[in-house]
Formats: structure tokens, C-alpha cells, sequence
């Protein structure tokens, strides 16, 4: 039978407990802590004594929640710090604990333990510390133990943090009844500054995420503390906490696994840390690409993969008339699977695609759009070619084998609908599958030549307004109207609408092509064609035929429509690249190895 660690209830009580100390579980208890707030308070023993003020740490919650933690259950305890509450109580805090034996295992509790009451200590003579093994990963430096101190000694930094004679404590202990702590933490995210103006007057904020080894919190500031912090804040850079408000996580804003947030105030101190070697660059939980279709719509989460494909930048207008960049890439890890990941903003913007980089994002939101998606918002992070053990593992698989893979479209396993790219199909598969006859659009990735394309009507003359593309009509006074933005205009935009009949070695298809797909097959802007086509006829002509027998990569939408009681097959070409023969070949051989096989 697994010895428990006598003495270790009474050493853990009078804070003084060391970890490592082997425990037996004898009873857990779900308590609201308020607004949802879910805690786990536990029982353990020691086989002499028992103490019920354990209480795990909420990224813990799940091996509670998933049964891993039940009564009778033998547990090491890995990690804690002790917590003092205004009334003197200790609560010790479970930040990592091992089951060893399971309750099935055990079956019953162990001896005859008694309930634990302060001042049951003997003296010199009672029972024995509990035994000290060597800890199988490195241990936290932040914590402080206030009496076996196992593993790495505290930095000696220490007495001369920010706050005096507060003690530097892990985020995962942190809660609205302490006052006196300091944390060691480095920055993983900042948001820029955010100003509202309400009936209530004006203000502006900022916020940050920060990580350390036992777990992550956000934290905002407001007014006075923007302009105290936010330009000494730097990511990446670790620093000494201080004295900041707790309150429980509003989950609309954040998704950070930590029920709480912090609020800067006029007593915060935020101090930078030179020592910084230990504290971790980020806590990601990645998930598979491959389980994302098991996961609730609306969930956040951190996924990892390599990044297969990347479209070109665009802009769209919100409705409250602001302009947002947006970026489409495709991920692919060793799941084989791939999923579609939508980049906004600044990110959108300075993401380079080039050498298929690896990209980690922590924080992204999961959406059931046409299948399976994913976005990284405002909030997330984002991250390429990450120094973690992650990044090189999948980097070493994609170059070894993962390359020759086509993989398999999350967004097209939901009956073939949203904007997978790799969904290969020569047009005679997109006829005799009969793809586009659902209820929704199919899409589909093909290898196609140009064998004719349509130069009548391909031009037309609209709105000169950066977010409006609609045709405007011709006043014939020197004024150009558009109805949509009801305003008249002294010039117009050409823009471009191509008809292309594309054809593989099975059968060909008729596509249309808007402004930027129908560039990239003529190799010129519409402005330019838009001249040439006024100044300059046998030029105009000679662009089209130079176009034609040039062969593309086509990501195409297909969906029938109806017009005039009449349905056809509409497609609509979303993409358009020139072929990557080297990529090409590889697809092309391992077919061939499939057809072997067979």
C-alpha cells in the first residue's frame, strides 16, 4: 500500500510544508464563488490528520470536473503556495498535484485520520516533516515557501520588490482578498490605446495579458494609469507587479484561463525584472486542428500549425463605416487536416506567407461558417515560427513528409461548403459529383487553362468612392452619379468583369472573374485596359490573346441559380495563382502512389 507523508497536514497547516508531500484525497466540494465562478475546495490527509483548507487552482478545475480527482484518490503534491486571509486562516492553493493512485485503486481511506486544529503541534518531538523527494520538473522560482524551499532557491532579488515586505507570488494564487502580493510576470500581449466618450464624460484604456509559470491574467488600465504605464510596458519584457484591484473575468473580453482580472490603480507599481530566464515566453493549450470539429461553435482556442497557403490582403467596410484589413490563410498540422484562419488589422497586414512559416495563435475564435473556421480577433495573439518544442516538432514533419500532403479542408467536411482551398478536382469531377446542386455553394481547387475569354462588356465604369464599386450612370453633363452613395461625381474607376471559358485535359468550364482575379489573368489593372481600350483598340485586343493558353491554379464557387425559371451552374472564380509546378509534381506522385497502392 502507498505510504501517505505523516506530519505533512500539520506542516502544510502552519505553513511551513514543503512539496512533494504524498496525500490522500477524502473529499472534494464544488463551491460558487460567485457570477458563475466554479472553485474546488479539498479534503486531504495525511493519514494522521486531515485539512480542509485546500483549494485548486482554477486551471486545475478540469481534473475535478473530469473526475481525475475523486475521493480516495492518492495525490503528490507538486506545487502550492499558502495564502493567509484577513482572519488569519491559511488556505493552501493547489497549483500542481499528481495522481499516483486512483480512488478505483485505493478503494477506501487510509487509517484513522483526525480533523487538523491549530495548536495540536507537541513541540519539537511530534510527528516528523514530510519527506522531501527531488521534483521531477523545475519548480516555480516565483514561489516563496515558507519553509522547505525545494528546487531553485528564490531570486535574491526578492527583498527588494515593489510593495516592501509583500511576498512574490503566482498569478494562479491571486484573489480579491489579498492585499499585499507581488507578481513576476512577462508581458505576451498590449493592446493599443482605446478612448470612449459617453454622457458620462470622456476616458481611455489599454490592456495587456501576462503569463508566469503557474498561469495568465489581464490586466487593464484606465486615465491616469495609461499615461503612468502604458509606454514603459513593453511586450516580451518581464516585470514586477504590484498592488493592482482583483475582480472576477468579464469572459466577453478575455480568454484567458484565470477567473479573475486585475485593475491597475493609483498604488500600482509596475517595475522591470532583469532576472527573467524562468518565466515562460507563453501558455498556449494547443488543439488540434483534427478536434476543432468536435469543439462548440463561439470557442476560443490556441491552435499551432504550418501555414499552407496564404490570399492577399483585402479591405471591407464595418457598419459603423470604419476600414479593416483582412487576410485569408489556410493551416495544416500533423492532423492533416487543415482549417481556414481569418487575420484582421495590423497582423493582417504585416503577415508574410513566404516559406510556409509555422503559426502559433493563441486566443483564436472557433465559427461554423460553411464548415469550420477560425479568426484571430483583436485580442489574440499571434505568433510565427515560435521558439517552442511545438514549432520545431511540426516544422521537422512538414519538411519530412507533411509537404506532399494535401490535406483534408476542415470547412469542406460539412458537405463541401465555405472557402477550403485544397479540395482538388478536375472539372469533369465538378459536373459528374454534380457539386454547386445543394442548398449551398461548393468550392473546389482546380488546375485550368485559359482557352478564351470574353473582352465584350468586361469593362465598367463605377463609383470613384474608395469603398463603393457600384456601376454609376452616365449624367452626359460631365457627372457621373451612384446611386448607392446618392452623390455625383466628375470622374468614375473602371472595374473589371471577365468572362473565361477554362478547360483540363477532361473538360472545360465557363467562370466569371471579378477585379482581382481578372488582373491576374490579363497581367494588367483595370485602369490601364480601361485607357487602352479608349486610346489604343489593337493593343486592348493584343492583351486578351497573350492571356489566352496560360494555365492557372483556380479556387472556384459553384452554385446553381435560377434566372428567368431557368437554372444553370453559376461559377465564380474566388482565387487565382500561377501554378507552383514543384508543389504540382509532389501532388501529382503521391497520387500516383495512391493509384499504385490500389
Amino acid at each position: 500500500m502507498t505510504k501517505l507523508t505523516e506530519g505533512a497536514i500539520e506542516a502544510l497547516a502552519s505553513g511551513s510544508g514543503g512539496n512533494e508531500a504524498v496525500l490522500q484525497l477524502v473529499n472534494i466540494r464544488k463551491i460558487d464563488g460567485g457570477s458563475g465562478l466554479a472553485r474546488f475546495r479539498v479534503m486531504m490527509s495525511d493519514g494522521r490528520h486531515t485539512l480542509s483548507s485546500f483549494m485548486l487552482s482554477t486551471q486545475l478545475n478540469c481534473m475535478a470536473e473530469e473526475n481525475v480527482l475523486a475521493q480516495n484518490c492518492i495525490c503528490v503534491l507538486k506545487r502550492h503556495v499558502t495564502n493567509v486571509l484577513k482572519d488569519g486562516r491559511r488556505v493552501v492553493i493547489i497549483l500542481e498535484i499528481e495522481v499516483i493512485k486512483s480512488a478505483d485503486e485505493v478503494g477506501n481511506r487510509i487509517g484513522d485520520p483526525t480533523p487538523f486544529t491549530e495548536g495540536q503541534s507537541k513541540g519539537p518531538q511530534s510527528a516528523p516533516a514530510p519527506e522531501i523527494r527531488p521534483p521531477l520538473q523545475t519548480q516555480n522560482r516565483n514561489e516563496v515557501s515558507r519553509g522547505f524551499n525545494i528546487g531553485k532557491k528564490a531570486p535574491s532579488a526578492l527583498p527588494n520588490t515593489p510593495g516592501g515586505s509583500s511576498k512574490v507570488v503566482p498569478i494562479a494564487s491571486l484573489n480579491p482578498y489579498q492585499s499585499k502580493w507581488t507578481i513576476r510576470a512577462r508581458i505576451t500581449n498590449k493592446s493599443s490605446i482605446r478612448t470612449w466618450s459617453n454622457s458620462r464624460g470622456d476616458g481611455k484604456l489599454f490592456s495587456m495579458e501576462i503569463v508566469d509559470e503557474s498561469g495568465e491574467i489581464r490586466v487593464t488600465g484606465f486615465n491616469q494609469e495609461v499615461d503612468k504605464f502604458f509606454t514603459l510596458i513593453e511586450v516580451g519584457k518581464v516585470y514586477y507587479i504590484s498592488k493592482g484591484s482583483l475582480k472576477i473575468a468579464n469572459k466577453q473580453y478575455t480568454s484567458l484561463k484565470n477567473d479573475y482580472e486585475m485593475t491597475l490603480n493609483g498604488e500600482s507599481s509596475i517595475i522591470p525584472c532583469d532576472d527573467s530566464s524562468d518565466v515562460p515566453m507563453m501558455q498556449c493549450d494547443f488543439v488540434s486542428i483534427g478536434d476543432l470539429e468536435s469543439r462548440e461553435k463561439d470557442a476560443v482556442v490556441d491552435v499551432i500549425g504550418v501555414c499552407k497557403s496564404v490570399d492577399e490582403l483585402t479591405r471591407l467596410t464595418t457598419k459603423t463605416n470604419r476600414e479593416v484589413s483582412k487576410r485569408t490563410l489556410s493551416l495544416m498540422d500533423m492532423s492533416g487536416k487543415l482549417v481556414s484562419v481569418t487575420l484582421w488589422g495590423e497582423e493582417a497586414e504585416k503577415f508574410d506567407g513566404s516559406g510556409q512559416p509555422i503559426l502559433a495563435i493563441k486566443g483564436a475564435k472557433l465559427s461554423d461558417f460553411g464548415g469550420r473556421s477560425l479568426s484571430a480577433s483583436f485580442s489574440s495573439t499571434v505568433m510565427i515560427n515560435p521558439d517552442i518544442p511545438e514549432a520545431y516538432k511540426l516544422r521537422g514533419w512538414y519538411d519530412k513528409e507533411g509537404h506532399a500532403m494535401d490535406g483534408q479542408s476542415l470547412t469542406e467536411l460539412k458537405g463541401g461548403s465555405g472557402g477550403g482551398n485544397t479540395n482538388w478536382k478536375t472539372l469533369a469531377d465538378v459536373k459528374n459529383e454534380h457539386l454547386g446542386h445543394g442548398d449551398k455553394a461548393d468550392y473546389y481547387t482546380c488546375i485550368g487553362t485559359i482557352v478564351y475569354l470574353r473582352k465584350e462588356n468586361c469593362l465598367y465604369q463605377a463609383c470613384p468612392s474608395q469603398d463603393c464599386n457600384k456601376k454609376v450612370v452616365d449624367q452626359h453633363n460631365g457627372m457621373y452619379r451612384c446611386e448607392k452613395c446618392d452623390k455625383e461625381f466628375p470622374n468614375f474607376k473602371h472595374r473589371l468583369i471577365l468572362s473565361a471559358n477554362i478547360a483540363d485535359y477532361q473538360d472545360n468550364q465557363w467562370v466569371t472573374c471579378f477585379q482581382e482575379s481578372a488582373e491576374a489573368i490579363l497581367g494588367q489593372n483595370a485602369a490601364y485596359l480601361g485607357q487602352l481600350k479608349d486610346s489604343n483598340e489593337t493593343a486592348f485586343d493584343e492583351i486578351f490573346q497573350q492571356a489566352n493558353f496560360n494555365t492557372f491554379v483556380f479556387r472556384n464557387r459553384v452554385k446553381l441559380e435560377t434566372y428567368n425559371d431557368e437554372s444553370r451552374i453559376k461559377a465564380t472564380v474566388m482565387d487565382v495563382k500561377p501554378v507552383d509546378h514543384k508543389d504540382y509534381s509532389k501532388r501529382l506522385i503521391v497520387n500516383i502512389r495512391k493509384l499504385a497502392v490500389q
